[in-house]
């Protein structure tokens, strides 16, 4: 891995990403709190989390 940050795709700001962190998992933005979803480690790749919609038990 690279000291390099990989970045918010929401806002740009740059993002911790721990040293055991695992593909798919998910991390909030410490800048603008959106919820990101790792895609890749090598290299690192961060998209937005897709939202959560309830479906009220239907």
């Amino acid at each position: 891995m690279t000291n390099e940050k990989p970045l918010c795709p929401e806002c740009e700001g740059e993002v911790e990403i721990p040293t055991d962190a695992m593909e798919n998992e998910l991390l909030p933005c410490p800048e603008c709190g959106s919820e990101l979803e790792i895609m890749s480690l090598d290299p690192i790749a961060l998209e937005l989390a897709p939202e959560v919609e309830e479906d009220w038990g239907e």
